[in-house]
């Protein structure tokens, strides 16, 4: 999909954070990257050179339990100890957006507990949490092992068509190379339209890089995904400015923001 738009492009396996992630494609030492909208957002309100060109997909955020906790639903949580990998991890975002929203305090009605992704399940098991959110593949597969309750994910209600996940490309590259920034969100977009449309043979190319599932079990989470929501445009301006209203009020982003002027200012229209 690169080639035939004629980009000799190098893959570089990250294996640090997304925001980790966003920093490297801001100080050039990458061109473009896929991270977390709800990751993202913070940083490019500081002033990272980075645009969004594009969405991927929603659904990658899953928010697990025991089924023998009780908890049903996103209401049985308050009083609750939850889980994270880090305090500023999109799934800890996105819950305690969706807390908030049901009048539950994410600061003060629960205890987000820092775990590293792979002790997530067995500090439940323990006790020492009541709940964890975690992304895929990691949060598909431990639901799948552990036979866990999925309280909520990031397509439930009003969020099924609200994508999580975003192509961020380098500012000077946008600047200076206008065609190679196209050309890379379109083969990105292709990239999607491929899952959505074949979601085994996509499953068996990514088993690799996936050791923990085994490629039925990628197929299925890919089923479970919307890779055929990738918006642009004004429906991507829209979904990032929600996302704004939304961190304003757990106050990841300052309250005084523009949602409407910030997404616009960090969405690069590169297709046009």
């Amino acid at each position: 999909m690169f080639a035939k738009r004629n980009l000799d492009v190098e893959l570089i396996n990250f294996g640090g954070s997304t925001d980790q992630l966003l920093e490297a494609i801001a100080s050039g030492k990458a061109d473009a990257g896929i991270g977390m909208a709800l990751r993202w957002l913070k940083p490019l309100e500081q002033g990272f050179d980075v645009r969004i060109t594009t969405a991927t997909h929603g659904g990658c955020m899953r928010m697990l339990t025991a089924k023998s906790s009780g908890i049903r639903g996103l209401a049985d949580l308050k009083g609750k100890s939850i889980g994270v990998t880090d305090m500023a991890a999109p799934d800890k975002n996105f819950f305690s957006i969706r807390l908030a929203k049901l009048g539950i305090d994410p600061i003060n009605d629960v205890q987000f507990r820092v775990f590293p992704g792979d002790l997530l399940p067995v500090a439940l098991k323990k006790g020492e949490i009541q709940a964890f959110c975690q992304g895929d593949p990691l949060g598909w597969v431990v639901r799948e092992r552990d036979d866990l309750h999925e309280v909520a994910t990031n397509l439930d209600e009003e969020y099924a068509h609200r994508a999580c996940c975003v192509l961020g490309v380098r500012g000077s590259l946008i600047r200076n190379d206008r065609a190679a920034a196209a050309a890379i969100t379109e083969a990105v977009l292709e990239a999607q339209d491929f899952v959505q449309a074949n979601p085994d043979e996509t499953a068996r190319i990514f088993a690799p890089y996936s050791p923990v599932a085994k490629p039925d079990e990628l197929a299925r989470m890919l089923r479970s995904h919307t890779h055929g929501h990738h918006p642009i445009g004004a429906d991507l301006k829209q979904e990032i400015a929600l996302y704004i209203e939304e961190l304003k009020g757990i106050s990841v982003i300052k309250p005084n923001t523009n949602a409407d002027r910030f997404s616009e200012k960090v969405y690069a229209n590169v297709l046009s």
